[in-house]
């Protein structure tokens, strides 16, 4: 009988797996939990590859809900990225819980043949990614200093190998004017829900001008607490999108003076406060993305062409940074819906359903095979490694 590849081998070790991995998913899903509160969905995360005999580090770079787990002792030291946060109100509406999993799924699948491969396998827990940045937090942390490439995957209405995503900033604006009674003495108070007013307009006005690719949106977080006083304290809260870095930090100074107009019209006080760490945008590696289109198209689906990606409406990750740092990719598989879109309550229900399910088993194998792949390309792996060593110089 032939020897089995390594590639046959880790698709085996993920269809073997298939019940503890989809189990797993469905456990994330039934208990949602919000940025930097991931406690239950981080101990399940790590529960699966501890017992295969992971080294498990958590807290990691300051953070309770993020955690390492490393398995072999090879120079290729390859980061599998896990995101388990919800959304407020909607739960796994993104479906991190399939991230989760199926990054779970590939590190068990790697594990198998790390020794033979030259690997270290990293799973990386990475809490915060719909609010508060967490791999942005981590990168500064070190934790990825030794990792040679990172891969993760993220579920969608579509199947896209080259994901791209815009970068991001969130920024919290408070106004601070005098309370006073609005029907006796207004003349004596100075309205901070004005200023709110005023900077919602601005802002409505710029978007006529705004670049291609920019966009802002954001919510009045606190307006005043009773309609016969005028508010001394108003809050909105605001995110700014664009292409790249550079158009986002010409978009953050436009907003500014929106926001700056709802002060000066007013006579309040102003102060604009990041949220968390900015997002960047995504660069996925080309090679790599391209070996994960081949996988998408071995199991039979159907990636968007190369030209269609670019015309996918994007939201934005802070996997973006991870991918300015080093190489990596962030695919979206593809699950039935019904024809929503991520960010949706239909979405949280079939982020538990049987294309769900389905996502998580193909996504560990597709991710598995990719990396091997890598491991066995002699080019491709001295390019990743000779990165890395440049990087940490």
């Amino acid at each position: 009988m032939p020897t089995a590849t390594a590639s046959s081998r880790v698709e085996d070790v993920v269809q073997r797996r298939r019940g503890d991995l989809v189990e797993l998913s469905h456990a994330i899903h039934a208990e949602p939990e919000l940025a930097f509160d991931e406690h239950r969905s981080c101990a399940k995360t790590a529960a699966l590859v501890a017992e295969r005999g992971f080294e498990v580090t958590t807290p990691l770079g300051g953070l309770d809900t993020a955690f390492r787990a490393d398995f072999g002792s090879g120079p290729l030291v390859v980061g599998i990225c896990a995101e388990y946060d919800a959304l407020p109100g909607i739960g796994h509406a993104c479906g991190h819980n399939i991230i989760a999993a199926s990054a779970v799924g590939t590190a068990l699948a790697l594990a198998e043949v790390a020794d033979e491969l030259g690997l270290t396998v990293a799973l990386i827990g990475t809490p915060a990614e719909e609010a508060g940045g967490g791999k942005a937090l981590l990168l500064a942390a070190g934790a990825f200093d030794d990792v040679a490439t990172a891969v993760m995957l993220h579920p969608g209405p579509v199947d896209i190998a080259a994901a791209r995503s815009l970068a991001l900033s969130e920024v919290s604006v408070t106004y601070t004017g005098r309370e006073s009674h609005a029907a006796v003495a207004p003349h004596l108070g100075i309205n901070a829900a004005d200023a709110v007013t005023v900077a919602q307009v601005a802002i409505g006005l710029l978007r006529q001008q705004l670049s291609p690719g920019q966009m802002v949106h954001g919510i009045v977080t606190d307006g005043g607490q009773a309609t016969n006083v005028i508010p001394a304290h108003a809050e909105l809260r605001y995110t700014m999108r664009a292409a790249d870095s550079q158009a986002l930090e010409e978009l953050e100074g436009r907003m500014a003076g929106c926001f700056a107009a709802g002060a000066v019209a007013t006579g309040c006080r102003h102060e604009v406060a990041e949220t968390a760490p900015p997002y960047a945008e995504l660069t996925p590696d080309r090679w790599l993305a391209e070996t994960f289109r081949a996988e998408m198209r071995r199991l039979g689906r159907e990636p968007l062409a190369q030209e269609l990606e670019a015309s996918v409406p994007l939201g934005s990750t802070d996997m973006g940074n991870v991918t300015q740092v080093l190489p990596g990719i962030h695919p979206v598989i593809g699950i039935d819906a019904g024809g929503a879109s991520i960010h949706q309550p239909a979405f949280t229900a079939a982020a538990a359903g049987p294309s769900a399910d389905t996502a998580v088993v193909e996504g560990a194998t597709m991710l598995a095979r990719t990396v091997v792949a890598l491991a066995e390309s002699p080019e491709q792996r001295d390019r990743v490694l000779d990165r890395q060593a440049r990087r940490v110089r």
